[in-house]
């Protein structure tokens, strides 16, 4: 499946539109989830707390999309949260500098270069405006920050652009209260902010949008303390390195030093563990170590976990080895202690952090499990995922058939997320669930008046039987905890 196909399903089926569509001059990067959409992307973060959450009994919390200007002074993110933006000369485009450049050479381009490595860039390849093909003017950086005027002073204030700061100057007050003990992992799922330059591609680069972030507080000095780790130790993660993508176990890829720790490799693997659960082909996933000029300004180490799609690969999740750095530049801006007692030490401690782009995963799962079968679009979902779980079809427009199949729905509803369809042929109705991914669809014929019995059909093989209604709700409560066909 390419974008524009994906585009199509997605706007014909309410997965998730533009914001403001009815507008025609409306700012972009603004996207909005419909019906199915909305399903969809709450089953995703309930599988997200489900296998990685709850898995290591993590908490959660949920901080203000607002806060105050001292935090991001602290953080650094006034200072350095900027992208590199050049404007054409004449027609004024503006446009991201390394995105520009890549485009055009087909190759990436660090984000952390310099003003003047940018212009050299763009001056050895000859690169003009897209738009009217002048020249472009010198590249300079925009701080992506969104301001907020507070109360009736005006205070400045800013739309966070990650979540995990709430985390970091909660942590003191959240390891007093849950009794923590290190290493202490802290979740949390919302939405963040960012004035993107050229926001583009639907879900794929927006100005808000979710993030499922995992923050991992730890004594540096008992990093590789860390049992958790055999239980992934022989577990194959796929990194890319140099141009190749190798295949090495976690043991391995610690013993050769490609991970820097046991705590490290051990939230790799329930990562790349998750995606795999969700539907992504795991021949078209990766992680790639960043370069000094690519990893962000607080990361000590950085990988990022890539998903192949038709538009190139595309970063899921930023797992960043923060260091002490967050933690000790809010203790000295707002001169409170953040250190713990761990032990004997007494420890200010370092923070792993996995930050997922939730939109941006959607987009990949779906990708990934559309497929076109003779006439038939299918999107192949993980049953847990699928927005429509049971679709109930009366046969014919008969009011004896459709008096049964609302019997059937009000037996299921309950349970399960229903669709009852009884326009057009059945083929037709099959092959409309079959394009959002319902697992299931249930018919109720003449036969059905008699016997008592209805046909169950399976999305995938399109295999059919006979099932009687009194033990239809035990077979599909069945069916969607079936944990060997999870996937």
């Amino acid at each position: 499946m390419n974008y524009d196909e994906l585009m199509r399903l997605a706007l014909g089926r309410g997965f998730f539109v533009p914001s403001c569509e009815i507008y025609s001059d409306v700012p972009a990067g603004f996207w909005e989830y419909g019906p199915l959409g909305t399903i969809f992307r709450n089953r995703f973060i309930n599988l997200w707390r489900k296998e990685i959450v709850r898995r290591d009994q993590m908490i959660e919390i949920d901080g203000s999309q607002i806060m105050a200007k001292e935090v991001f002074e602290a953080s650094g993110h006034l200072k350095n949260f900027v992208d590199p933006i050049v404007s054409c000369s004449k027609c004024r485009l503006t446009v991201r500098a390394d995105k520009l450049i890549s485009d055009n050479i087909n190759e990436i381009i660090p984000e952390r270069l310099t003003d003047e490595e940018y212009d050299n860039y763009l001056r050895k390849n000859k690169i003009s405006c897209p738009k009217c093909h002048s020249e472009f003017g010198k590249v300079s950086k925009f701080n992506m920050m969104f301001r907020v005027g507070v109360g009736a002073i005006d205070e400045s204030a800013y739309l966070r652009p990650e979540t995990c700061q709430s985390i970091f100057v909660d942590f003191p007050r959240l390891f007093k209260i849950m009794r923590g003990k290190l290493p202490f992992p802290v979740a949390q799922l919302g939405k963040s902010f960012r004035n993107e330059i050229s926001p583009r591609q639907s879900l794929m680069r927006l100005r808000e949008f979710y993030q499922a972030e995992i923050e991992v507080f730890y004594n540096l000095l008992r990093i590789n303390e860390f049992e958790k780790f055999e239980e992934i130790s022989n577990y194959v993660l796929r990194f890319l390195i140099d141009t190749r993508i190798n295949e090495i176990s976690c043991e391995e890829a610690l013993k050769k030093n490609i991970i820097p720790n046991k705590l490290v490799g051990y939230y790799l693997a329930i990562i790349q563990q998750f995606y795999e659960k969700a539907g992504i082909d795991l021949n078209k996933l990766r992680f790639r170590k960043l370069t000094s000029k690519e990893k962000a300004f607080y990361a000590r180490s950085a990988f990022d976990l890539e998903i192949e799609t038709s538009l190139g690969w595309i970063e899921l999740v930023a797992c960043n080895d923060r260091g002490n750095y967050d933690l000790k530049r809010h203790m000295e801006v707002s001169k409170r202690d953040m250190t713990v007692i761990d032990g004997d030490d007494k420890v200010l401690p370092n923070i792993f952090e996995l930050s997922m782009g939730v939109d941006r995963s959607l987009y990949c799962i779906m990708e990934h499990s559309f497929i076109k079968e003779n006439d038939r679009n299918i999107l192949k979902l993980n049953r847990y995922l699928s927005p429509v779980q049971v679709g109930i079809f009366p046969l014919l427009k008969k009011e004896s058939l459709q008096v049964r199949a609302k019997e059937v729905q009000n037996i299921l509803k309950g349970e399960f997320q229903i669709f009852y369809d009884e326009s057009g042929s059945i083929g037709r109705r099959y092959r409309r669930q079959d394009e959002v991914g319902t697992p299931l669809g249930i018919t109720i014929d003449y036969d059905t008046l008699n016997d008592n019995e209805v046909t169950l059909r399976n999305r995938d093989d399109m295999d059919q039987k006979r099932v009687k209604i009194t033990e239809l709700l035990q077979i599909i409560r069945g069916y969607f905890l079936d944990e060997d066909n999870f996937r």
